[in-house]
Order: C-alpha cells, then structure tokens, then sequence
C-alpha cells in the first residue's frame, strides 16, 4: 500500500464562480468527507495526477496537510472520485474521504492474471479476463495494490471464480462468489466463424390474399351482414302487425 502527502488549503466559499477563479489560478475544488461531514478545501490537480499514477492507484493512502484556519492540520484519506474536462482530460474537481484507520474500509482492487500460458490456451483455446476489478473490505493499511489470479491450469471450458481466489488474512472479498473472474473459452474455427457471418437471415413473408379470396371474403362478409339485417327487420314487422290487430 503506497502513501502520498499532499498539501492542501481550507476553502470557505463554494460556486461555480469560486471554482472557475481556482482554476484560472491552476488549482481544483475539492470536498473532504467524514462521517456525516464535509470540508472544503483547495488543491493542486497534479497531486490528483500524482495519486492516479501510482503503484496503488485510487486506493493510495493520503496524507493531507491542511493549511488555514486555526493552524495546520493532519488527516488521512482516499480518493473516492475525480471529474476531469471532456475536452482537454484536465482534473476539474476531486472528492475525497477520511479514514479511520481502525475501521475496515469498502473499495475495488485490480486483479492481475499471472501465471504461465494457461493449458486450455495451448491448446487453441482463448483465455478471458472476465472481471477487472474485485471488491474486498480491509482496514485501510491492508488495502493491497492488486489481487493475483493464476490461470495457468485453466483448461478450455474452465474458469475462476470469485469464490476460489484466496486473499490474505483479514480481508473479505464483498464481490459476488459466483462471478467468474478468469476464464479459457473454447475457439471457434474458421469454418464456423464464416458460417456465422454467411448464414442467411430467414424472413417470414407477409401473408397475401389473391384477389378472389378477397372477393369471396367480402362477399360472405356481405351475406352476413344482410341476413343479420333480416333478422332485425322480422320482429319489428311482427310488432307492426301485432298493433294493427290491436287497433281492430
């Protein structure tokens, strides 16, 4: 676990007015945060790049010296998220948190694939990086730089799970057990790989009636509309007949 100390100042006002003047004098905003608490603060973007550039990464532990206020001040803490511009790839703001550092602290660590040419990939098969990253829980100091997977007695159809990776004493992996991390898949020939890309697309052609199938369907449609109309124009006839023999 590598260590950084960054220098940094207490900032009293937030906005996007205050964070454009910062930046024209090439410094970030920056928020620290504690449990259920907030700081403000003033950095230098190259320590930002400094930290993303180093052996442990986002999980590099940092020492801030804080100047301002009542005197300088001493905390430790991870970064936990940075924005950059879209255009240039320059940091713009950074959010960090402070550690305690005997509580056990949530965070992703790389995973590295070591060992030799796997057999499955001897054998033609293809060796897959399922997962990059694995999500373990650790007092901050065992935070380790990557986790090691050594796939080289995979055979073809074979993976790793999360499950199977050993971690050291007192770190917890949090990542789905069941997730395959590591993999060798089997190969796909040529023969078949032109197959796929050949084979034709079955479209199912729209059903189409001939113009006498029209005609008959119409027809018939006609004959049961004017029986149906018949049938309607019985009873009333019956009613008209009824009253007559009434009025007599």
């Amino acid at each position: 676990m590598q260590k950084i100390e960054i220098r940094s100042e207490f900032r009293k006002e937030a906005g996007k007015g205050i964070a454009r003047q910062l930046r024209m004098r090439g410094k970030i905003p920056a928020v620290l945060y504690a449990a259920g608490t907030s700081t403000l603060l003033t950095m230098d973007p190259k320590d930002i790049n400094k930290v993303l550039h180093s052996a442990s990464g986002e999980n590099t532990l940092i020492t801030l010296q804080i100047a301002g206020g009542s005197g300088e001040e001493s905390r430790v803490a991870i970064l936990r998220e940075f924005h950059r511009d879209p255009i240039n790839g320059k940091i713009l703001h950074a959010d960090l948190f402070e550690l305690n550092m005997n509580e056990p602290i949530v965070v992703k660590v790389p995973v590295e694939v070591t060992g030799t040419v796997s057999e499955g990939v001897k054998e033609g098969g293809v060796l897959q990086h399922n997962m990059r990253e694995l999500e373990i829980r650790c007092l901050p100091l065992s935070i380790p730089d990557h986790i090691q997977v050594d796939a080289s007695a995979l055979g073809i159809g074979e993976s790793i799970h999360a499950k199977d990776i050993q971690l050291a004493e007192g770190i917890e992996m949090m990542t789905d057990p069941d997730h395959v991390v590591v993999s060798v898949a089997a190969p796909i020939s040529e023969a078949q790989l032109e197959e796929l890309l050949t084979a034709p697309k079955e479209l199912k052609e729209p059903e189409v009636l001939s113009k006498k199938e029209g005609e008959e369907g119409a027809k018939a449609e006609g004959k049961g509309e004017s029986k149906a109309g018949e049938a309607k124009a019985k009873p009333e006839a019956k009613g008209k007949e009824e009253k007559k023999e009434t009025k007599k």
